[in-house]
């Protein structure tokens, strides 16, 4: 696959009508590259169902590549002006050190948005196929960066500093991603694999009240599950602090100044006088001359 040219257009620029034709166009390739996949459809067929000739595509997006990153970005932008609101409050709570309830209310309103983003009639079945199609590897690889950039990579970030702060873990530590990746797989599944769920569940839609009733019950379980996390890592502290901790500790004591031990003075002689005058005047008596 070659690299994406520059568009002729700026996503941003043009006049209102060449704007609108230009929706028009990204709107018709969504469409087609959901159904049929990069590959597979072509040019001529998203001039067509666009109501437009392949030259007016030519001008605005050059060629194939250049159709495929508008939608891209289209799809990014449209998405993350969803997401945009909840991730500000929720940077702003950690901004301000709230409290952990409030971290927790925080994380579960992202995953209230997901859940009403996924199952909103608006949002056309095709642009879910783009973003299955994305994920699976088969399409060009400038899709996966432009969403990485401008919608996971943010929306991650903050997810994971909640989590991490609520759990006492590191947001970048591998058990904290996890746990935000089974956090949101609670409701991924029906977007990744919505027949096998709708078949389970006996469901032939969702509808409003179906979309509470999933909200609450993840709502309940992501709770319960923060916590547990958060009274876990009450009782320890993160392994890279224990080791900072310890190693401080053996900072400090080596800077100390170190004490000479005092010396034993040396024992004094022991004063046996009455015994050593004995023996003393033991020694000087003189003799008793033997009377005759």
């Amino acid at each position: 696959m070659s690299e994406t040219k520059r568009l002729r257009r700026p996503a941003e620029g043009g006049y209102a009508r060449g704007d609108e034709t230009r929706q028009r166009i990204i709107t018709a390739a969504i469409e087609l590259f959901g159904e049929h996949g990069f590959a597979a459809a072509s040019t001529r067929e998203i001039a067509a169902r666009a109501g437009v000739n392949a030259p007016a595509l030519q001008y605005y997006f050059e060629n194939k590549e250049g159709v495929y990153r508008a939608c891209a970005i289209h799809i990014a932008e449209d998405v993350w002006s969803t997401f945009e609101p909840v991730v500000t409050r929720a940077q702003q709570a950690l901004d301000a050190h709230a409290d952990a309830r409030t971290l927790m209310e925080a994380f579960v309103a992202i995953q209230e948005t997901m859940a009403d983003r996924m199952f909103e009639k608006a949002v056309s079945a095709c642009q879910r196929l783009f973003f299955v199609r994305e994920q699976a590897g088969q399409e060009p690889a400038i899709a996966s960066e432009i969403l990485q950039e401008r919608l996971r990579q943010p929306l991650h970030r903050v997810s994971a500093a909640l989590i991490g702060r609520i759990s006492g873990t590191a947001s970048d530590d591998p058990v904290t991603l996890i746990r935000m990746l089974s956090l949101f797989g609670q409701l991924m599944v029906f977007n990744m694999a919505p027949r096998s769920s709708m078949t389970l569940l006996g469901w032939q839609e969702v509808d409003a009240q179906k979309v509470e009733q999933l909200k609450s019950i993840v709502r309940d379980q992501t709770l319960k599950l923060f916590e547990a996390w958060h009274a876990e890592g009450l009782t320890k502290k993160p392994a890279g602090k224990r080791e900072r901790g310890k190693q401080t500790k053996e900072a400090e004591a080596s800077s100390k100044p170190v004490r000479a031990k005092p010396t034993a003075k040396a024992a004094a002689p022991k004063h046996t006088a009455p015994a050593a005058r004995a023996k003393r005047s033991t020694r000087a008596a003189p003799a008793t001359p033997r009377s005759r």
